[in-house]
C-alpha cells in the first residue's frame, strides 16, 4: 500500500514514525521545500513514552513524485484543510481513501467537496503528540484510533487500514457512527484545548486548579446541550468524566492549541469551540463560557506581536 501523509506536523510525524514499521511505501507530502529537504535527509525522530527512533520516508512538494496513492491521510491544521485537499487531490485514484484525523468538526464535509463522499475516512484518534523541532517529535499519549465513514459502510480498503495501523503498533477499530465518535472528541477538545492555550498549562494540570475544571465542565455542558438539540448520541455516558479522565491519560500533553500559541501560530478555535458558538446561535441556546473562550484565543492570537509597555 502507498500511504501518503499530508503535513508533518506533529501528528503527522507520530504516524510517520509508527507507519514505517509496517514496511508499506511511506510518503510525507509537504509544501515547504526546507523541510521537505530535511526529511528526506535526515528522516523523522519520535521520542516519548513509545521510546526512541527515527524512520526515512520519502518527503517532497511535488505530487508528480508520488503518484496515485492508496492511502492520503490528512494531518495539517483544520483551517489548511482545504488549501491540502486541493493541493493534493492529483494523489487520489478511483480506489484511494482518504482519512482525516484532524481536530474540530468540518474537515470530512470540505474534504468530501474535493473528492467525492465515498473516499472519505473520518477519524478521530486519542494519541497525543508534541512537535519539538522540525521533524522531530515526543509520543506523549497513548490511545485507540477509530475510523468510519460517514454512510456508516464498512469496505475492505478500511479493514487493511486497520490492518495495517495495528501492524504498526497503532490500536485502531472501526466504527458505523462516526458522527457521533467526531463529536464526542469534539467535546472533549472543547473542554481541554482553548484552557490549555489560554492557561499554558499541560492537559493534566487543568484538573488540578478549581477555577479551570469549573470552566471546563461549564464548556462541555453547553457542547453536550448543542449535541442533544442536534440529537447526536455520544459515545460516553459521563462526557465530563471522559474529558478529566484525558486530562489525566495525557497529562504532560502540550495540546495542540497550545503549541500553537507558543509558537505564535493561528489556533484550530474556529472549527472547535467555535462552532458549539454557531451552532447556539443558530439553535438559540446560550452559550457563553465558549463564546468567552473563542474571544479570549482570538485577542491571544490579534496580540502576538505585542509587547508590554
Amino acid at each position: 500500500m502507498k500511504i501518503v501523509i499530508v503535513g508533518p506536523g506533529a501528528m503527522g510525524c507520530l504516524l510517520a514514525a509508527f507507519l514505517s514499521r509496517s514496511k508499506e511505501e511511506l510518503w510525507i507530502l509537504d509544501y515547504n521545500k526546507e523541510r521537505a529537504a530535511k526529511i528526506t535527509q535526515g528522516g523523522i525522530t519520535l521520542e516519548g513514552i513509545s521510546g526512541e527512533w527515527r524512520c526515512s520516508p520519502k518527503a517532497t512538494t511535488d505530487i508528480k513524485d508520488i503518484g496515485i496513492a492508496d492511502l492520503v491521510i490528512i494531518c495539517v491544521k483544520s483551517y489548511n484543510t482545504k488549501e491540502a485537499i486541493t493541493q493534493a487531490k492529483a494523489l487520489v485514484g478511483e480506489d484511494t481513501a482518504v482519512l482525516t484525523l484532524q481536530n474540530g468538526m468540518g474537515n470530512v464535509e470540505i474534504i468530501a467537496e474535493a473528492v467525492g463522499p465515498d473516499k472519505v475516512i473520518g477519524g478521530v484518534t486519542n494519541l497525543g503528540a508534541t512537535l519539538l523541532d522540525t521533524a522531530k517529535a515526543r509520543h506523549a499519549g497513548k490511545g485507540e484510533t477509530v475510523i468510519g465513514r460517514i454512510d456508516a459502510k464498512t469496505t475492505a480498503g478500511m479493514r487493511s487500514i486497520r490492518e495495517i495501523f495495528n501492524r504498526s503498533g497503532l490500536e485502531m477499530r472501526i466504527s458505523r457512527d462516526i458522527k457521533s465518535l467526531l463529536w464526542s472528541k469534539l467535546i472533549i477538545n472543547i473542554g481541554i484545548n482553548a484552557l490549555t492555550g489560554i492557561t499554558r498549562l499541560n492537559n493534566g494540570k487543568l484538573t488540578e486548579f478549581e477555577g479551570t475544571r469549573r470552566i471546563m465542565r461549564e464548556a462541555v455542558t453547553e457542547a453536550i446541550r448543542i449535541a442533544k438539540r442536534k440529537r447526536i448520541k455520544l459515545i460516553y455516558d459521563d462526557p465530563l468524566a471522559k474529558v478529566e479522565a484525558v486530562c489525566e491519560a495525557t497529562s504532560s500533553n502540550v495540546s495542540s492549541m497550545l503549541q500553537d500559541i507558543l509558537r505564535k501560530k493561528r489556533t484550530e478555535i474556529d472549527f472547535i469551540n467555535a462552532v458549539v458558538v454557531r451552532l447556539g446561535q443558530e439553535l438559540n441556546i446560550p452559550v457563553p463560557v465558549n463564546a468567552m473562550l473563542v474571544d479570549l484565543v482570538k485577542t491571544i492570537e490579534a496580540s502576538y506581536n505585542l509587547t508590554i509597555s
